[in-house]
C-alpha cells in the first residue's frame, strides 16, 4: 500500500513537472513549489499599503505598463546604470517608486521561504490583484508560471502605450495588439477608479483645447473650474483620477464618465465615442457587470507576450539580470 502511494505521488510530481516544462500558466503553478506564494505576497502587500495608499494605484499601473512592453515578464522592474532600461523611458518616469517597492518587498518574502522558485512577473500580477481586492474590488484567481524577462530597453517603449489623448480607434488598435478587445479597453480602462494624475496630461482640456473654445466642451462645466483651481497654468500637481471615490475600487469611474467628469481625454472619449457608449452606460448602471469584465480583462492582460517553460529566467533580484 504505501509502495502505490509512493508510486503515486512520483507520478503526480511527473505531470506537474512535464506542465511547468510545457510553459502553460495555471492558477496552481506552485502548488508543490511554494505553496504559499499567494499568502506571502498578500502580507507584504498589505505592509506596504499600511505604510502609504499609493501602493495600489502605483502597483496597478506597474503591472499595466509591464505587460504592454515586452509582455508581462518583470521587465518594467530592471534598473540600469546607464539610464537605459524600460523604467528609464520617458512613458514610464512617472511610473511610482511604491508599486517598485511594493514588487521587490514581496519578492524578498517569497525568496526567503522558496528561494529561486518564483518569477517576479508572477509577484507582480499576484501582487496587481491583491491591490485591486484591498482597494475594495472583487477577488479573483490569477493564472501563474510566467518567467522574467531578458530585455529592457527604454527605447523599445515609445509607442507601446496609450496616451492620455487618445481617441478610440487608437486606443482600439493599441489593446488589439495584445489580443484585447474594445470590452476590456473600457473596463481596464476603470482602473482609473483609484489613483492620480499629473496636471500636465490634460491640463490642454481646460486652457488650450481649440481656437473655439480653450475649455473641453466635454468636461462638467464645474468640474472644469474645480480642475483650474487645482491645476493653475504652467503648474504641474497631481489631481485624483476620480473626484468621487478616489481610493475604492469601485464603477464611480464610469458615474464619472456619464457626467462628464472623466479627467483624461481617453476617458472621457469612452462615453463620448457611440461605440463605447452602451458599455460605460452599462457598467455605470451594474457594478457586477464592471466586476466581470475587469476580471476576464485583468486575465487577458496577464497573459500578453509571457515567457514560460525555458524562456526568461527566475531572477534572484526583481531589479537585475541573473547574469
Amino acid at each position: 500500500m504505501e509502495a502505490c502511494k509512493g508510486l503515486l505521488l512520483v507520478l503526480v510530481l511527473m505531470v506537474m513537472q512535464g506542465r511547468e516544462s510545457e510553459g502553460q500558466l495555471a492558477e496552481n503553478f506552485y502548488s508543490f513549489t511554494c505553496p504559499n506564494v499567494e499568502f506571502i505576497v498578500k502580507q507584504a502587500v498589505s505592509t506596504k499599503l499600511s505604510q502609504t495608499p499609493i501602493t495600489i494605484p502605483a502597483t496597478l499601473r506597474l503591472f499595466f505598463h509591464d505587460c504592454f512592453v515586452e509582455g508581462c515578464d518583470a521587465s518594467v522592474m530592471i534598473a540600469s546604470a546607464n539610464g537605459d532600461a524600460e523604467k528609464d523611458s520617458t512613458d514610464n518616469l512617472s511610473l511610482a517608486g511604491d508599486g517598485f517597492d511594493t514588487v521587490i518587498k514581496a519578492k524578498q518574502a517569497v525568496e526567503a521561504l522558496c528561494p529561486g522558485v518564483v518569477s517576479c512577473a508572477d509577484i507582480l500580477a499576484l501582487a496587481a490583484r491583491d491591490c485591486v481586492v484591498l482597494a475594495g474590488g472583487t477577488a479573483f484567481s490569477v493564472e501563474l508560471g510566467r518567467r522574467d524577462g531578458l530585455v529592457s530597453q527604454a527605447s523599445r517603449v515609445t509607442g507601446n502605450l496609450p496616451e492620455p489623448n487618445f481617441n478610440l480607434d487608437q486606443l482600439n488598435t493599441m489593446f488589439a495588439k495584445h489580443n484585447l478587445s474594445q470590452t476590456d479597453v473600457v473596463a481596464l480602462s476603470g482602473a482609473h477608479t483609484i489613483g492620480f494624475s499629473h496636471c500636465g496630461r490634460f491640463s490642454d482640456r481646460l486652457y488650450n483645447f481649440s481656437s473655439n473654445s480653450p475649455v473641453d466642451p466635454s468636461l462638467d462645466p464645474g468640474y472644469a473650474k474645480q480642475l483650474m483651481g487645482a491645476c493653475p497654468i504652467n503648474a504641474d500637481p497631481v489631481v485624483n483620477l476620480d473626484p468621487e471615490t478616489p481610493d475604492t475600487f469601485d464603477n464611480a469611474y464610469y458615474r464619472n464618465l456619464v457626467a462628464g467628469k472623466g479627467l483624461l481625454s481617453s476617458d472621457q472619449v469612452l462615453f463620448s465615442d457611440s461605440a463605447s457608449q452602451p458599455t460605460v452606460i452599462d457598467f455605470a448602471n451594474n457594478p457586477g457587470n464592471f466586476n466581470g469584465a475587469f476580471i476576464t480583462a485583468m486575465r487577458k492582460l496577464g497573459r500578453v507576450g509571457v515567457k514560460t517553460g525555458d524562456q526568461g529566467e527566475i531572477r534572484k533580484d526583481c531589479t537585475t539580470f541573473n547574469s
